[in-house]
């Protein structure tokens, strides 16, 4: 008798054994994709891992494929290898100035130790729950040691280093890596707070940029009062070396600003009366001292 024979004469129980072959090969074989790790658990507890996720590994070469199982012993806990995002509601966060900030964030993070992940929250799911209060705290920590013009200045990138440094300390626990830490917004509220501290901001800028300019004048002052000093020890210096050619310089300075004839910004307009031997003229003549 042929086994197709056997199958015409008793077709319910080969179907229910191709059935039970089925199941079997179905609670057996399992597909992992290239972007998913898988925790197997057996009787509660974690024994390894399909798929894991490799930094030195490149995409498409990892242990994505088929891969088998002990059926009904068995089960999978499927973990995302892709980096994540985690949205932190909003935040009102008070700065060391007293401005109260409405804070919107965001952290992208990977796991990367799904074992040590299922056994501190079980799930994706209970991750995000978890990670969601720790940002918020450290977010808090952080900005409440800062002012609030911290967040519009480059000094912004240090207050984001810490906060990721602090949150990832803390998400190591979870096998958790946090990628990046970013705020989409630190805005303070609508309304009278929001321009009343828009006015104490611009007070503190004023006050700043007169306390600047008088530093300024203050050291214009100072270097103006050694250059003339220093200007005056060359006169000295000079007229000790030829008293002669310093007599004429200094008069022809004196002309200059007297006749105002080759400057571009005459120094005045009064007319005044000279006879030709006046000791004035004695060097536009080119008359000798004591002629």
């Amino acid at each position: 008798m042929s086994a197709l024979d056997a199958v015409r004469r008793n077709p319910i129980i080969w179907l229910g054994a191709a059935l039970v072959v089925l199941a079997l090969a179905l609670s057996t074989f399992v597909v992992v994709p290239e972007t998913k790790q898988a925790v197997v658990i057996r009787f509660g507890q974690p024994v390894r891992i399909m798929n894991a996720y490799d930094p030195r590994e490149a995409f498409g070469r990892t242990g994505a494929g088929l891969a088998a199982k002990i059926p009904f012993f068995e089960h999978l806990v499927w973990v995302d290898k892709r980096v994540l995002d985690l949205d932190m509601p909003q935040q009102g966060v008070l700065s060391t100035d007293q401005y109260r900030l409405e804070v919107d964030a965001f952290a992208r993070y990977r796991i990367v130790n799904p074992v040590r992940m299922y056994a501190a929250a079980g799930s994706e799911s209970h991750v995000v729950d978890a990670l969601k209060p720790i940002l918020g705290s450290a977010l808090r920590n952080e900005l409440g040691k800062r002012p609030f013009a911290i967040m519009l200045s480059p000094e912004r990138d240090v207050v984001m280093t810490n906060i990721k440094t602090g949150l990832a300390r803390v998400a190591a626990q979870y096998g958790v890596q946090i990628v990046d830490v970013r705020i989409k917004r630190a805005d303070l509220p609508d309304g009278s707070p929001l321009e009343s501290a828009f006015n104490r901001m611009k007070s503190a800028r004023q006050q700043q940029a007169m306390t600047i300019i008088a530093e300024g004048r203050r050291k214009a002052q100072v270097i103006m009062g050694e250059a003339d000093a220093q200007a005056a020890k060359t006169y000295a210096d000079s007229f000790g070396k030829d008293p002669a050619f310093y007599d004429f310089y200094r008069a022809m300075q004196s002309y200059r600003v007297t006749f105002h004839t080759d400057d571009d910004q005459p120094h005045g307009t009064s007319t005044i009366l000279l006879s030709p031997d006046n000791d004035y003229l004695r060097q536009f003549m080119g008359r000798k001292q004591g002629q």
